[in-house]
């Protein structure tokens, strides 16, 4: 079993997949080994659509977070990656919170892996196909393809 797992989520119960699937193998794989794990959340929404209408102008336009939202979008993520890491917690294992801040969730989660010198990145899935994986594409797919170590992919749902 790796000693240092990097585990990506994106704030879903869907992304959370691989997360319990970690905290449930992890001490009948290795017992008494030391685990690290590292709960990550890329924040990526740099920008928010305002509604500006009145005066006879209509629609939307957009605008980057200022400092404050952006501090406030970290800490709100600080504590979700606490609520969830809890059970990591309770079964032993050393629990680090990480978020970044960046355009692309795939190139943040690979620059983590880097930083934190990660044995492993467990990651779900959603399994999309055909046209919905083109529309959307796959941030797990980029992080095997362009990562440097195994990415251990869990099927959401």
């Amino acid at each position: 079993m790796s000693e240092r797992i990097l585990i990506p989520l994106d704030g879903s119960k869907l992304g959370e997949a691989a997360l319990h699937y970690v905290e449930g193998t992890f001490s009948r794989l290795a017992p008494g080994e030391k685990v690290e794990v590292i709960l990550f959340h890329a924040v990526t929404a740099l920008k928010h659509d305002v509604d500006v209408r009145g005066g006879g102008v209509g629609g939307t336009i957009t605008v980057p977070y200022t400092e404050s939202e952006l501090e406030q979008t970290k800490s709100e993520t600080m504590e979700y990656l606490n609520e969830v890491g809890e059970g990591l917690i309770n079964k032993g294992a050393t629990v680090i919170f990480r978020v970044a801040v960046g355009q692309s969730p795939a190139e943040e989660i690979i620059k983590a892996e880097e930083e934190v010198n990660a044995d492993l990145v467990a990651m779900s899935t959603h399994g999309r196909s055909g046209i919905s994986r083109w529309a959307f594409g796959s941030v797990t797919d980029k992080v095997l393809r362009g990562g440097k170590v195994p990415v251990l992919m869990v099927r959401a749902g």
